[in-house]
């Protein structure tokens, strides 16, 4: 059976590639989504790609994930900064939990600089563009590897 992974973006990444292209670039969240898709299929999983702007929304994500993911990349977005109920729905799953943010965000507002969702994450990566959550799709194939043995 494929092990699937869970992609979850959260609020304003359905207008990637519209929203500040200088800062995040004009690739597509559906880019970005078919890209990973088109990896994780050739290291051997199958792609879950989802996203919402509610953070309600996006814990039910999570839950879901519990039932059906091997493992989450998560970019929340700037619910990184606030959600302890994101927090608490992924410290409520088991499997490895990557976080993805397209930008730098220690270059970025001071109040940025901290990730509720980092202190579950086994590891963040930021800064790097869209390719961010190719080198996620990486990790996560080596934590699952990993895992398996």
């Amino acid at each position: 059976m494929t092990q699937t992974i869970f992609l979850i973006n959260g609020p304003n990444l359905n207008l990637l590639g519209l929203r500040q292209p200088e800062m995040y670039g004009r690739e597509t969240l559906a880019d970005v989504a078919q890209n990973v898709r088109v990896k994780a299929t050739a290291l051997g999983f199958a792609l879950e790609a989802m996203q919402s702007n509610h953070e309600g929304a996006l814990v039910d994500m999570i839950h879901q994930a519990r039932q059906s993911a091997a493992g989450i990349i998560i970019n929340p977005g700037a619910y990184s900064h606030t959600s302890i109920a994101i927090l608490d729905a992924l410290m409520s799953y088991e499997g490895p939990v990557l976080e993805v943010h397209i930008s730098n965000i220690h270059k970025r507002e001071t109040f940025r600089h901290y990730s509720y969702v980092s202190t579950r994450a086994e590891g963040v990566i930021a800064g790097f563009g869209t390719q961010g959550y190719e080198l996620a799709l990486d990790r996560m194939a080596v934590l699952l590897g990993a895992a398996a043995r």
